[in-house]
């Protein structure tokens, strides 16, 4: 597992060394201490938990550290919580946004490979979701998978507006797990 120092977690979050002391002394950032002389140390995942539950950038220098994540959108948390369950059972980081606009906040702070999308969701819909993401140079890669019960042509709209691939709610735990392997290996 790799590790940080404090310097270098300093460096990354450009702030001075005793404030990232003080976050590991009160919890906020989990690290320990080298037996013998004392120096703090963090691992890169609990590094990267904390930059993100902080809504803090990922320094791109960590992003290959990082695992391959899937970034799922959905407004109704049981259909989102049981996409989660099957992309980490098939051994994939996950993050969960409720709407079309805090997806956009994540992905211009995280660098997912994938993401599952509801079409239906208040205020900022799917579909916008799908424009802005596909008009981001930096995400012209990212696969999105969009999982909704609306009908055939709202999901052919999906695809011509970008989307890579579509399922029809309620989905089989099977076909979500063949998509995601398919995308995250490609």
């Amino acid at each position: 597992m790799k590790t940080l120092s404090s310097g270098e977690i300093a460096s990354y979050c450009d702030v001075n060394l005793r404030t990232v002391i003080r976050w590991i002394e009160s919890g906020k950032l989990k690290g320990f201490k080298l037996p013998g002389r004392g120096n703090n140390r963090v691992l890169v995942d609990d590094f990267i938990e904390f930059l993100n539950d902080h809504g803090m950038p990922i320094p791109e220098a960590l992003m290959s550290d990082a695992a391959p994540s899937i970034l799922i959108v959905d407004d109704e948390m049981p259909v989102a919580k049981s996409i989660q369950r099957v992309a980490r059972r098939a051994g994939f980081e996950t993050q969960i946004a409720t709407g079309g606009f805090q997806a956009g906040v994540m992905l211009s702070q995280q660098n997912p490979k994938m993401m599952t999308l509801d079409l239906s969701m208040p205020g900022m819909d799917g579909y916008s979701v799908i424009e802005f993401t596909r008009q981001q140079t930096k995400h012209k890669h990212l696969k999105i998978l969009v999982i909704s019960a609306l009908d055939d042509a709202s999901l052919e709209k999906a695809i011509e507006l970008g989307a890579d691939a579509t399922l029809q709610k309620p989905f089989s735990n099977h076909d979500l797990t063949q998509i995601i392997e398919q995308f995250m290996t490609q």
